[in-house]
């Protein structure tokens, strides 16, 4: 394999989609360092793992040499990106967009080299752009094009409103690509209308278009949902040592599968070599130790991944939490499930009032911590590891 083979190896990992291919392998032929934006609304003070997969590939395109550059959409915040929604989306203050950004610009150095990371605002041409240049923007789009988007096009067709402004936000990402004069953008796959507007931009204003990568989005700790704040069921990448590895430690095993191929750095072929391990009868939780220490070092430090699984291990022998179990997806209402009918739904008691009893008389323990709140309600997204006496145990699911 060749130099540029294993270098377009690395980059295809995980990759969903690679648009166009022959174009990067002529762009990686050209032996100069590629302009690789990634770009992110600072929407939220925090960054979970699921935002890091975009930051794992630009790390990668870091480590084999290219230009990371990371964009922070200060002024597009505002805007509001309206990517998968079916109502129009509240802009952002400018003191909120200001606040996330400052937070942002200190996560993403866990995973990306200061040193070969340009840190880019939109708001820095954007800001400067007259009304006649916003309006000489608009005008190299249709919207006819941007009814071919799939959210745009269901709102448009069930009746439900769509203000202007959100039109301008994939014309102003786009644009970002020409004012960056990225060569590669990346992207999740809800993502590729607006990636693929940038490539248009580029050949209006006499650029080279850039190549689309687009990543998988990552579900949450349910296996179902994508991970999302909102929902309850997301690592924090500032989350405490202990609490990170714990909920690497919740996700099923087949989850953990996507989680190291999309989150660790592990090369593949020793991702290939635990795979063959697990067929042949290792236990998948040994794995699964080895990739949460390798998150918890990465967003804190070694010392703290080793003392996390020293108190994980400790708990987990305390509380004789067994490898298998059965695991029980509950549909959940707007507000979740009462933790008694989640008892009672995963067959771990007999009814809510014996599981109220339970918890009354102390028999009941969430991911090994005991329960007194008999009115929790777990959240749409959660997920926990239920033990109702000494042997009943259920991993339950709310979906």
């Amino acid at each position: 394999m060749t130099q540029a083979d294993e270098a377009l190896r690395i980059i295809k990992r995980g990759c969903d989609e690679l648009l166009l291919e022959h174009e990067l392998v002529e762009k990686l032929a050209a032996g100069r360092p590629l302009r690789v934006k990634a770009g992110f609304d600072p929407t939220a003070p925090d960054l979970h793992l699921g935002h890091t997969v975009l930051l794992n590939k630009l790390r990668q395109f870091q480590e084999l040499g290219h230009e990371a550059m990371f964009l922070i959409g200060d002024f597009t915040g505002m805007i509001g990106d309206p990517t998968g929604k079916n109502v129009t989306r509240k802009p952002l203050t400018r003191d909120d967009v200001i606040e996330n950004a400052r937070t942002y610009e200190q996560q993403i150095f866990k995973i990306l080299d200061p040193e070969k990371t340009l840190v880019m605002f939109n708001s820095s041409w954007m800001g400067e752009m007259t009304a006649a240049d916003l309006v000489g923007l608009a005008a190299k789009h249709t919207v006819a094009r941007m009814l071919e988007r799939d959210d745009f096009h269901k709102r448009y067709g069930s009746g439900q409103p769509i203000a202007i402004h959100e039109f301008l936000y994939p014309l102003i990402q786009g644009y970002d690509s020409v004012a960056m004069k990225a060569d590669v953008e990346l992207g999740g796959t809800d993502q590729k209308f607006n990636l693929l507007v940038g490539r248009e931009l580029q050949k209006h204003y006499g650029q080279p278009p850039q190549v689309v990568l687009t990543m998988p989005i990552l579900e949450g700790l349910d296996g179902v949902n994508k991970m999302s704040k909102s929902l309850g069921n997301y690592i924090g990448i500032h989350e405490p040592p202990f609490d990170m590895f714990g909920k690497l430690m919740s996700i099923s095993d087949e989850l953990m599968w996507r989680y190291i191929e999309l989150l660790s750095f592990q090369p593949m072929t020793q991702v290939a070599q635990w795979k063959k391990a697990v067929a042949e009868g290792r236990n998948p939780r040994d794995i699964k130790v080895l990739f949460a220490q390798e998150v918890v070092a990465r967003f804190h430090s070694q010392v703290d991944a080793e003392a996390a699984l020293a108190d994980f291990e400790a708990r987990f022998r305390q509380n004789a939490i067994p490898d298998e179990m059965p695991e029980v997806s509950l549909a959940g209402e707007a507000d979740g499930v009462a933790i008694a009918q989640a008892l009672k739904q995963a067959g771990l008691t007999a009814s809510t009032s014996e599981a109220l009893r339970m918890i009354d008389q102390g028999g009941v323990k969430l991911d090994g911590e005991k329960l007194s709140d008999k009115g929790l309600r777990l959240k749409n997204g959660e997920t926990v590891v239920a033990q109702v006496g000494k042997r009943k145990f259920a991993r339950i699911m709310v979906v």
